[in-house]
Order: structure tokens, then C-alpha cells, then sequence
């Protein structure tokens, strides 16, 4: 009978476990990092100063590639741009526009796209407001604060929203309210300004409705007494009224609104459509 060929035994290295080094978990995202705006592009209408300037510094500020600034007050804009061009290193470009035009309208977020490839972020901050007893309110006086604050927002979110549909890439369109669409205002007379901001908000919720099938986000800031050009150009008077019905004393910064736009805008507030959120020092609380 023939032998059997011995096999040998195959010779397997012994593997020290505990001496390997331990292998790194993946860094945990920070919740910061999902305030930022790296490689989004934004349009800010009443961007030139005041409020619209304040967001678009807060936004700039997030890492946005290119930011336009749509006004009608040349000067100003060509200012803000260079400003936020030199202080963010951010591309920045200046549209004179009046929002009341379409056409206009459409033309700039058409050139807007051109020169920065996209529209991601839109923020509907132009704005006027008359005090004017109702008695004595002109039609047409009447319907210039409407065309600019009601009509011109819409507007502007629909020549935006068109882009915005077109891309497939979703978007955020920021409406500035006011406190002045939920409650009157007292003791100045604003029929107009009121009627305009109540209008603004139910329309941005009706947007938000519309438009969440092409993932574009719609909300809106409603701030309370603000210390921006637009409220120091009427009577000083006023103030320590406006103060004495403000829980907490003051006027708001325009800087104050700046974080809530940058929420709104970000991925940090990707599951927030059709709100309105009011920053108003707690007046309406009363």
C-alpha cells in the first residue's frame, strides 16, 4: 500500500488585534456647518441699505459665492456691493431696478443668472411706508405702497421662481413681513403699509404651498420697530411710544434680523416653509 503524502500544515501569521491602531470615526458635522452658504448665489431686492443691506452682510457672510443687490438708489447699491465684495471677498453685483416693473424685474434675475449661473436665495426686502389718516389716503398714494410692498414681492419672487423651477435645484425666498400684517399699529395711521404686509405674508404662505413640489422653500420675517432710515425719517415723537409698547424697551437692530435670514436661507432651515416669523421685541405678545 502506498504511503500518504504528508500535508503541511499551512502556517497562518498571528495578528495582534489590540496593537492595531484604532481607526478613526468620521468627524461629526457640526450643526454650524449647515448654516453655511458655500457656493450659493443670492438676489436681495432693497438691498442698497437699512434692513435688506444688514441680511445680505449676515448672508455674505455664510460663504455666499455671489450675492446681486437690486434697488433703485444707484449710489447706494454701487456702495453696498463694493462694501460686501471688499469685507467678504464675495462677487457682488448692483441692479438698478424699480419692482414694480416686470419687465425690469424679469430682465435682472434673466441677467442675474447670466453673470452668476443660478438663483438660490431670494430676499424681498424692498419696501416704503406712508402715515397717512385713511380719510385723507389718495388712491393712487394708496396704491404705490401696495405695488411696491405687495405687488413688487410678488414680482420678484416669480421672475426668481421661474429660475428656480428651471434649475431643479430647489431655493429659498425670504419675504419681509412686518408686525404691521398680524396687528395695527398704533398710535400712527398706516392702512396701507398694514394692508401690504398682511398681504405679503398670505402670500408667501400661498407660494410656499404652490412651490414645495419644486423643493423651493417660502418664508417670511415680520420685524417689529426697527431703527432703519425708513422709521427715523418720521417724527422723533413717535419713538418713545413705539418704546413704551415694546416689551423690551428698545427699537430692534437691523443686524437683529440677520441670523433668522440665515436660517431661512441654509440648509439649517430645510424643513421650514410658510412661516412667519416675527422679531419684534415682543410687541405682539401684548
Amino acid at each position: 500500500m502506498a504511503a500518504v503524502p504528508q500535508v503541511a500544515e499551512a502556517v497562518i501569521p498571528f495578528l495582534d488585534v489590540c496593537s492595531q491602531a484604532p481607526v478613526a470615526a468620521p468627524a461629526k458635522r457640526s450643526i454650524l456647518d449647515s448654516f453655511r452658504l458655500d457656493g450659493k448665489i443670492a438676489v436681495v431686492t432693497g438691498g442698497a441699505r437699512g434692513l435688506g443691506f444688514s441680511m445680505a452682510e449676515g448672508l455674505c457672510g455664510a460663504g455666499l459665492s455671489g450675492i446681486a443687490i437690486l434697488d433703485l438708489q444707484t449710489d447706494l447699491g454701487d456702495s453696498a456691493c463694493e462694501q460686501l465684495s471688499s469685507e467678504f471677498g464675495v462677487k457682488a453685483h448692483f441692479y438698478r431696478l424699480d419692482v414694480r416693473d416686470e419687465v425690469a424685474v424679469q430682465d435682472a434675475m434673466d441677467s442675474v443668472v447670466r453673470e452668476f449661473g443660478k438663483i438660490d436665495i431670494l430676499v424681498c426686502s424692498a419696501g416704503v411706508a406712508d402715515l397717512v389718516h385713511a380719510e385723507d389716503y389718495s388712491p393712487a398714494k394708496f396704491r404705490r405702497v401696495i405695488d411696491i410692498n405687495l405687488n413688487g414681492s410678488f414680482v420678484c419672487a416669480q421672475a426668481a421662481g421661474k429660475h428656480m423651477i428651471a434649475g431643479a435645484n430647489g431655493g429659498s425666498i425670504i419675504f419681509i413681513g412686518s408686525m404691521s400684517g398680524s396687528i395695527v399699529n398704533w398710535p400712527q395711521p398706516q392702512s396701507a403699509y398694514n394692508a401690504s404686509k398682511a398681504g405679503v405674508i398670505h402670500l408667501m404662505k400661498s407660494l410656499s404651498a404652490e412651490w414645495a413640489q419644486h423643493r423651493i422653500r417660502c418664508n417670511s420675517i415680520s420685524p417689529g420697530y426697527m431703527d432703519t432710515p425708513l422709521n427715523t425719517a418720521y417724527e422723533s415723537a413717535l419713538f418713545g411710544e413705539w418704546k413704551s409698547r415694546t416689551p423690551m424697551g428698545r427699537l430692534g437692530q437691523p443686524q437683529e434680523l440677520a441670523g433668522a435670514a440665515l436660517w431661512l436661507a441654509s440648509d439649517a432651515g430645510s424643513f421650514c416653509t410658510g412661516s412667519d416669523i416675527r422679531i419684534d421685541g415682543g410687541y405682539t405678545t401684548l
